[in-house]
């Protein structure tokens, strides 16, 4: 058995569940209320490895693989049409009421946050409690593009880049660019938090396929998702469920102004602080993470 193979939630179930997307891969494990793990970017489902078990002694956890990564469908797209974070909600919706979940809690990281929050704007009737991890909203990470932060997420706009340009330069050396990338974003700049993942990550990222959908999810994010943003913040739409924003003291939006009171303009009932390490909480520091998400998500039980 390779480590792309690997069981990493030994007791959860495997489904292949149809959605808008096509097939999603998904796991559920535990027992209770019903609460989704969505990933990020460059990741699968896997990234909640270490914080999946302990979560599911309090509820029904589903992890599933976003549309275009790990074991889920490629739909075919071009400038981000099928990758806009509106219609990978959709394929979120359609898992949880598929599992007989028409209202759950949901935590997003990074891309998967993205999801999250754009679902919990479209749907929220379906949203219980949300929480995002090292992420503020599409629309003001472009307003507050300067020189620094461009510095920082120069990925942004390379992966935006009109096809096919970014897909041939990361194809030449996809491994390369998946490992400087992962450690790029952490707190202590390694990939010490991914080592027994690694290469589960990489089977999945080795795809001519999934590489496209990646940047197409990152053309979707430079036009579509922002321009959705952009209609809600006018029109004065907000979350309406209790947010819980976490992010990396070493993290992306830890270097800008501050994440909390950026999502209070966008959740009423936001709260939130910084956890010890950079962008990939899940991984680099997922005791101190997944206490304040059970903090969090039991608040009202």
């Amino acid at each position: 058995m390779t480590a792309s193979d690997h069981d990493f939630f030994p007791g959860f179930a495997i489904r292949s569940i149809e959605a808008p997307a096509g097939s999603i891969f998904t796991r559920i494990g535990g027992g209770g209320p019903p609460l989704l793990l969505l990933h990020g970017f460059p990741q699968t489902h896997i990234e909640w490895r270490l914080m999946a078990p302990r979560l599911a002694e309090k509820f029904t956890v589903v992890l599933m693989d976003l549309r275009g990564y790990g074991g889920s469908s490629v739909p075919a797209s071009e400038g981000g049409a099928a990758y806009s974070k509106r219609e990978m909600a959709k394929d979120a919706v359609a898992v949880m009421t598929a599992l007989g979940f028409p209202r759950f809690s949901l935590v997003g990281h990074d891309r998967g946050a993205r999801v999250a929050y754009r679902l919990a704007l479209d749907t929220p009737e379906s949203v219980e409690r949300l929480a995002l991890v090292d992420i503020i909203p599409t629309a003001e990470m472009w307003k507050s593009m300067n020189a620094a932060r461009a510095m920082q997420t120069y990925h942004w706009m390379f992966l935006a880049q009109p096809a096919p340009m970014p897909e041939t330069l990361i194809k030449g050396a996809p491994i390369d660019w998946l490992k400087h990338t992962l450690a790029s974003w952490t707190g202590d700049r390694s990939l010490t938090p991914f080592r027994d993942a690694l290469e589960a990550y990489s089977a999945a990222f080795n795809q001519p396929d999934r590489i496209h959908a990646f940047c197409e999810d990152y053309r979707a994010g430079a036009t579509i998702d922002r321009q959705f943003d952009e209609q809600d913040e006018a029109a004065g739409r907000r979350i309406a469920a209790p947010l819980l924003a976490l992010w990396g003291a070493k993290g992306i939006p830890s270097q800008g102004d501050d994440p909390l009171k950026i999502w209070r303009r966008w959740a009423p009932k936001a709260e939130g602080r910084a956890i010890t390490g950079g962008h990939f909480l899940p991984e680099e520091n997922p005791l101190e993470t997944a206490t304040a998400l059970l903090d969090f998500l039991l608040a009202s039980r």
